[in-house]
């Protein structure tokens, strides 16, 4: 038992000085490649086996013959582990370099493709997650062009939408300056009809410049369902009396939700308006609240005819008015995108989808 002991001390401390050397040369060479680093690993096992059996052998007082066979073993050994380690290394290294190219195409603006062959597991689970993160990359792009479109139709149509104002505002102010207006008192009332519109796009372009920075302060409070949306229908109701437009709430749900009153008060505001604007005379408007498995939901449906498909999924995108119209009641485009901001603020949701003649505007919110 006692020589079986010192013949696996023997075998330690030799295997051990070879394993202590081959990882101070895995130091040095960590920056190189992966073929020379498993040529280093091979080496030390078949150098830490050499060394342990040496030193037995030395021990054991081995003839020259013997020690010579040993030796010859051993070396085979070695020659056969660093060629296949050398094999294996410029597979897997050649697998590398492939992922390399494939992550740089996309990292460029293409396309991830993976590469063809079948890699290790490591490099297959970095393939998924190349993969992966190219689509988020390409919805990423998509979203981008959407916004940056966005945001030069909102640059034309809010400078259109001001120029035209600030004309009208300067010819008549020049008229009355002069003498010239023949009714002073109408041109006075044009006058703040005007700067009351254009303090309403002021004050829009204010609030979305909030959501979109994140400083949007919410001040939530416990509100009746049947209170928020009685005082939105009442704040809508002129705008629908003036457009002959019928304004009906129903199934309006007694639920208490937990909103800051005066920004979901302007979330219903804007839904009606954009709903009344949209619906022909004569047409109908419906706002309806109640609970349901995902939440309370406020729902705003109008008569406006529906919306394209196509068109669907920017509905609530900055300066999207649904046709190509500059004329005052199609205002900046900011409503809708206002709505968003101010809903997904509330940790909810807002979307859109056709309905049998018209389209419906729905809010969900969490419920308490």
């Amino acid at each position: 038992m006692r020589d079986l002991l010192l013949i696996a001390l023997l075998a330690f401390l030799g295997a051990a000085a070879a394993g202590l050397l081959g990882a101070l040369v895995l130091r040095l060479l960590r920056h190189r490649s992966l073929v020379v680093s498993m040529s280093v690993v091979a080496g030390v096992a078949v150098t830490a086996m050499l060394a342990g059996t040496l030193t037995v052998a030395w021990a054991m007082f081995l003839s020259s013959h013997d020690l010579y066979v040993v030796t010859t073993v051993v070396a085979m050994a070695a020659v056969v582990s660093l060629v296949t380690a050398v094999l294996l290394g410029r597979w897997v290294a050649a697998r590398s370099r492939e992922l390399t190219l494939a992550a740089r195409s996309f990292g460029d603006g293409g396309t991830f493709a993976p590469p063809a062959g079948q890699p290790t597991a490591e490099l297959a689970a970095l393939t998924r997650e190349l993969a992966a993160t190219s689509a988020k990359l390409d919805s990423s792009r998509e979203r981008e062009r959407a916004l940056e479109t966005s945001r030069r139709e909102l640059v034309a149509w809010i400078s259109h939408d001001l120029r035209t104002p600030l004309a009208g505002l300067r010819a008549m102010a020049e008229a009355l300056e002069d003498g010239m207006a023949p009714d002073s008192g109408r041109y006075l009332r044009q006058i703040r009809t005007e700067v009351e519109r254009m303090n309403g796009m002021v004050g829009d372009l204010f609030e979305l410049s909030r959501i979109h920075a994140g400083s949007l302060t919410l001040a939530p409070a416990r509100i009746s369902l049947y209170d928020l949306v009685d005082d939105a229908l009442a704040g809508a109701g002129p705008l629908a009396r003036e457009r002959g437009v019928r304004l009906v709430g129903d199934r309006i749900e007694e639920v208490p939700v937990e909103v800051d009153g005066k920004e979901m008060s302007r979330v219903l505001g804007n839904l009606l308006i954009n709903a009344i604007r949209r619906t022909p005379a004569d047409g109908t408007v419906a706002l309806s609240a109640h609970r349901s498995d995902g939440g309370v939901v406020l729902s705003v449906t109008d008569g406006c005819g529906g919306i394209p498909e196509e068109d669907l999924p920017r509905v609530f995108d900055t300066g999207w008015r649904g046709s190509h119209a500059r004329t005052p009641p199609a205002g900046a485009g900011l409503g809708l995108a206002i709505v968003r901001g101010i809903v997904e603020a509330h940790a909810g949701r807002a979307e859109v989808r056709n309905v049998q003649g018209g389209c419906c505007f729905s809010v969900t919110l969490p419920a308490v």
